[in-house]
């Protein structure tokens, strides 16, 4: 077994080696500096010990030798040690060989928080808060934020009901360490004998050992920045089925030769379709990491689902390639004189529909194809209508309400996220308030309002076969809902601060979710277990991508970096750096060879995944953390292209990979 809690107990004696008179010498030593000299005569009697004994022995054992021997019964309750034991850990990783000295490093850090911690617990108040000032201040800088948490905790009652607090004493540190650099520590921590040390690492830490040589600074700093340290190697075994599922057959006849123009009303005589479509008589093949069909219930396709992928597979047929020598062209959409302040913006798949959700609790809906956007006539008028008519649905709209964008009021706080379900037939948003509504976009109404978490909910997302949606919030979970049932299938829980963002995997099987702790998991739809976890983030991860292929997923956030991770393996393939602000948007090209992004710095740029895929070394061992390789080419920008003064809140590739973005003007 290669992964190790800790210094094994088995293997790392803490038993002190000195005998049982030199530690009763230093007792007595300690206890005669004190004037503590009843205890000391006491002590002398009960031990059979006589001042002729004291004196022939060392009786000037050294102050290192007095605090060495206490350490060794009460170790949690003496305060003057922790500082004396930290300085002596930070000392021997300072003086180790440059080739350990980064992976030791990372062991200061978890030490510091839990002497801390235990310092506050004991009620040595005085001393926990010097050690803080001491200390603090050498940690890395993107643990500082938690450090600042931390500062907060200077009593034993403040401990109750602090989530970071909870983090650290809940679970474990996660250092991934070569067995060269173990060895090394594990030897000097039983060379010293400090069992204080030895109990906080035992306790507290689990040090993932590996084969190989130790990592360089460079490939920790691309993995590490989780609020409890790096991912388990053992945590990105499971199999991810990430293949895309098999395309239905679709025998659906058309009747029209072409794309009808999008809103085009005209009269031409419609030509007869021949029987056999070369598009529609594609045969998709079998993936084989493709989960199967039936692994979780996915909706039956009904007719308009068949001709909708029909439209979807011509207007495909039609898209134009981008790469580096063929940039897309961007279409952006600004909010204007939004006043209450635009919070999120969505564009429905087929880029007919655009909706955005505001911070005075309102949603609005706009059209950005030919044609307004109409409600269902009364039930009076539908009665009236001829039910076996071709054109039915065109029938059962009322032109009399058509209007460039439709108001939708419900929410009681500011609306954090909206989404369209792949049919347009109904939106999704959710809000501070708490709650996520349903919305029917042919009568305009909330037709549900889903309960089930306890605070805001920043995020959900439309599953891409329908029917499902998830959410996710401040509560730290994310859930798993039904169009057709008003409680969550599933709550996906394990994340440590809130779940900030997520993304469904193209084949539904698997949702992807971005947290404030630093991390990006992957759960499993099927029963709910987490198969992945992605660590290099040194901020709040705030948008999420999965390429069309399922193969990889991008993620980015407050930390401006742009990480590409390869889901079946679980390790970071790509970073990309340019982002001067906060990353809000990413989307891959319809063919995965383009990713966009967008966010507060008012730009949107495009990179080379070609190229990264081109760079890829595939030959590498994934299990082996030393031997990561990760493209982060200066060629792989593409483009970056600047708005007025509209921070990018939304991205999305049409069909025929045109770019369309979204923001909110924002006057300076």
């Amino acid at each position: 077994m290669e992964a190790m809690e800790g210094i094994e107990s088995g293997k790392a004696p803490v038993k002190p080696d000195i005998s049982e008179k030199q530690t009763l010498l230093a007792v007595l030593q300690f206890l005669k500096k004190h004037n503590l000299a009843e205890t000391e005569s006491q002590l002398k009697r009960e031990a059979k010990l006589t001042d002729d004994d004291v004196a022939t022995e060392n009786s000037a054992p050294s102050e290192s030798e007095v605090s060495h021997a206490l350490a060794a019964y009460k170790s949690d309750d003496d305060p003057t040690l922790y500082g004396d034991i930290y300085t002596d850990l930070k000392a021997f990783v300072d003086s180790s060989l440059d080739v350990h000295k980064v992976e030791l490093a990372m062991v200061l850090y978890p030490v510091f928080v839990h002497m801390y911690l235990e310092l506050v617990y004991n009620g040595h108040e005085s001393t926990a808060k010097s050690f803080f000032e001491k200390f603090s201040k050498d940690q890395e800088d993107y643990h500082q934020t938690d450090i600042s948490k931390l500062a907060t905790v200077t009593k034993p009652e403040h401990m109750k009901g602090n989530q970071l607090m909870e983090n650290f004493k809940a679970s474990k540190f996660v250092i991934r360490m070569s067995r060269d650099s173990y060895t090394h520590l594990k030897r000097h921590l039983q060379d010293k004998q400090l069992n204080l040390l030895l109990n906080i690492i035992q306790e507290h830490l689990f040090i993932d050992v590996f084969d190989g040589v130790p990592r360089n600074k460079q490939q920790i700093q691309l993995t590490c920045g989780g609020i409890l340290g790096e991912a388990q190697r053992e945590a990105n075994k499971a199999k991810v089925f990430y293949g895309l599922l098999k395309e239905p057959d679709i025998n659906v006849p058309l009747e029209e030769e072409e794309d009808p123009g999008e809103g085009d009303s005209s009269d031409k005589p419609k030509k007869k379709k021949s029987k056999k479509d070369p598009l529609l008589m594609k045969k998709s093949k079998n993936d084989p990491n493709a989960p199967i069909i039936s692994r979780i219930p996915l909706p039956e396709i009904k007719d308009m689902d068949k001709i909708e992928k029909i439209n979807m597979l011509r207007e495909s047929s039609k898209k134009v390639k981008v790469d580096k020598d063929h940039p897309p062209s961007i279409c952006f959409y600004t909010f204007l004189n939004s006043a209450h302040g635009v919070t999120c913006i969505d564009i429905s798949e087929d880029a007919s529909l655009i909706s955005a959700g505001f911070a005075d609790s309102g949603i609005r809906v706009h059209s950005i194809a030919p044609g307004k956007l109409r409600s269902v006539k009364t039930g009076l008028e539908l009665e009236l209508i001829d039910k076996d008519a071709d054109d039915v649905l065109e029938r059962m709209m009322d032109d009399k309400t058509g209007g460039e964008f439709k108001r939708l009021s419900g929410h009681s706080g500011p609306v954090y996220s909206t989404c369209f379900s792949s049919d347009r037939a109904s939106m999704i948003s959710s809000s501070e308030d708490g709650t996520i509504r349903l919305w029917s976009l042919q009568t305009w109404s909330n037709l549900v309002c889903f309960k089930g978490h306890n605070y805001p909910v920043w995020d959900v997302k439309f599953s891409p076969h329908g029917h499902y949606f998830a959410s996710a919030g401040h509560d730290r979970t994310a859930r798993l809902w039904s169009t057709d049932h008003y409680q969550p299938m599933r709550i996906f829980a394990g994340h440590l601060s809130d779940v900030d963002c997520l993304q469904f995997h193209p084949n539904s099987n698997y949702i992807a979710t971005g947290s404030s702790d630093r991390t990006v998991r992957l759960w499993d739809v099927l029963n709910g277990g987490c198969v992945r976890i992605f660590t290099g983030h040194k901020s709040p991860v705030h948008c999420l991508g999965i390429s069309p292929d399922g193969k990889y997923l991008a993620s980015s956030g407050v930390d401006q970096i742009i990480n590409l991770w390869d889901i079946s393996t679980g390790s970071l393939v790509s970073q990309m750096k340019g982002h001067t602000d906060t990353v809000y948007s990413l989307a891959f090209s319809r063919d995965g060879g383009v990713l966009a992004s967008g966010g507060l710095d008012n730009t949107v740029r495009t990179w080379d995944m070609n190229r990264v895929v081109d760079e890829m070394d595939t030959d590498v061992d994934a299990s082996i953390p030393s031997t990561l390789q990760v493209v982060d080419n200066s060629n792989l920008l593409l483009g970056t292209y600047y708005t007025k003064a509209s921070p990018v809140l939304s991205l999305q590739f049409t069909r025929k990979n045109l770019l369309l973005a979204g923001g909110a003007f924002v006057a300076s």
